[in-house]
């Protein structure tokens, strides 16, 4: 790789891999119909009370997989807006379906990357809250600088989440769990909501997918870290 020059910017460490994987025809058929009802243009910048036509909390998920978590917590909590951003397309499609099938309206979604996304769509102090839900934890020592949780994250959620939000993540792996609370914990704005234990119980918000309860079946442990936006 060549050398950067003097004042080049240094190119971003993305924390994903945008893939598109096999497709189903429901979600081929999703994308097509209903891209116009739902998703937004990652190119602009959104006043999210003019997207909804109402000032409810708006609360951000990154990385929601094929949509089953985010559709039951907007089902389930009328009363919030919901912004959904995922770099998997079939995972985009699934969601639309359900978003359609159950008829939810308070949901919007982004196929883009969450860090762009935040930086250049998501006015500041507009979100009530932040969830992160089974980030890649990017196993291997030399990819752990791919990890999304880092100073850089947290100062930016500390600008797009107002006073009193919080910013939620859960993982199945400890290392990452440890990683992530090592920075949370001296992240400036933030502060722990559990204050005796390092990690919080699962809340009845968060609902257990398929994949969580087969591990934890299996005995496998699950951890979740809310801090408060102050």
């Amino acid at each position: 790789m060549a050398a950067l020059e003097e004042g080049e910017p240094v190119p971003r460490i993305k924390s994903f891999i945008k893939r598109v994987g096999r497709m189903t025809s429901g979600q081929r058929v999703a994308l097509d119909t209903l891209w116009e009802q739902y998703c937004l243009d990652p190119e602009k910048s959104y006043d999210f009370t003019a997207v909804f036509g109402n000032d409810a909390p708006t609360i951000l998920e990154i990385g929601f997989g094929n949509g089953e978590s985010l559709a039951k917590t907007a089902l389930a909590n009328p009363d919030k807006n919901y912004i959904g951003i995922e770099v998997h397309k079939p995972g985009v499609g699934s969601l639309l379906l359900q978003l359609d099938r159950d008829n939810i309206t308070n949901v919007r979604v982004f196929y883009h990357d969450a860090i762009e996304i935040l930086e250049n769509c998501v006015a500041e102090q507009s979100l009530a809250a932040v969830h992160l839900f089974f980030p890649d934890p990017w196993h291997k020592r030399k990819h752990h600088k791919r990890r999304i949780v880092r100073d850089s994250f947290m100062q930016l959620l500390a600008v797009k989440i107002k006073s009193g939000g919080y910013f939620h993540t859960a993982t199945d792996w400890e290392h990452y769990a440890k990683h992530m609370l090592k920075i949370l914990v001296v992240a400036e704005n933030f502060t722990n909501q559990n204050t005796e234990h390092a990690y919080c119980p699962r809340p009845e918000y968060r609902p257990l997918t398929k994949f969580e309860q087969r591990g934890l079946r299996l005995g496998h442990g699950v951890w979740d870290l809310i801090f408060q936006r102050v």
